[in-house]
């Protein structure tokens, strides 16, 4: 075996290994990039979730408001026109 013949092999074994290098530094990155997709996904679910629940008790509150506006405003209307319980 000629050195010729010597180098070229031992420049495609390095050149192999270092592509195999890259592949598990890619491969690695991958996953560093797909675990922190998962744990920003699982946040973004949380809050949509929190967001969901305070939403709810306002409209709630909300609603509650509202009623004791009307029943107000229909007992205003009463006592006005002498219905009411106040006479």
């Amino acid at each position: 075996m000629s050195s010729t013949q010597f180098n070229a092999g031992q420049s495609h074994g390095q050149t192999q290994a270092k592509a195999e290098e890259w592949v598990d530094s890619a491969k690695d990155t991958a996953h560093a990039a797909h675990d922190k997709a998962c744990d920003a996904a699982g946040k973004t679910q949380e809050q949509a979730h929190r967001s969901k629940e305070e939403s709810a008790g306002f409209l709630q509150q909300t609603g509650e408001q509202v009623a004791h506006m009307a029943q107000g405003a229909i007992d205003g209307v009463k006592n006005t026109l002498g219905m009411g319980e106040k006479k």
